[in-house]
């Protein structure tokens, strides 16, 4: 039976890529000139060192920018809130990957709400969808593709 899964996921290489792309535009821009301004990444958080809310800001489109180059949807970071502590402000970036259970559970309710012919099944942080001809999985991507989700998904593993 043909299957395919339904994965959220980027390449980490291309996110530090593009993180250390940003730390350098950083350090030349004139607007950050003399601040201790800077990026720190490691275990799919990323945190923004500056002196003012301000300068995080910029910060974060700078890092969108440089991230949606490297073909890295930004729809999978996850903004946390700005903390002073002395003279630095510091804000934490989420880099979310992997499909979690709740929406897991919304897709595969997608899926049956639409009453299209294909199973689909959670396997952790993925969804395998199952289905008798591959045209009825082609259906079930292109719908879940003009849905509105939380989370950039790819599918992948499609086998006949």
């Amino acid at each position: 039976m043909p299957s395919f899964d339904i994965v959220s996921e980027f390449d980490m290489h291309e996110a530090n890529n593009a993180i250390d792309q940003a730390n350098k535009e950083v350090g030349t821009r004139f607007d950050f000139k003399g601040t201790e301004s800077s990026f720190e990444f490691n275990d799919n958080k990323l945190v923004m060192i500056s002196e003012s809310t301000f300068q995080l800001q910029q910060m974060f489109s700078i890092v969108c920018s440089k991230l949606s180059r490297r073909g890295i949807d930004i729809a999978c970071l996850e903004l946390g809130d700005a903390k002073g502590s002395g003279k630095l402000m510091r804000q934490e970036v989420t880099l979310k990957q992997g499909v979690d259970k709740d929406l897991a559970k919304k897709i595969v309710k997608l899926i049956k709400d639409k009453k299209l012919k294909v199973q689909a099944a959670i396997n952790g942080d993925k969804v395998r969808v199952t289905g008798k001809n591959r045209d009825d999985l082609q259906e079930t991507i292109k719908m879940l593709r003009a849905e509105n989700l939380e989370m950039p998904l790819q599918y992948e593993n499609f086998r006949d």
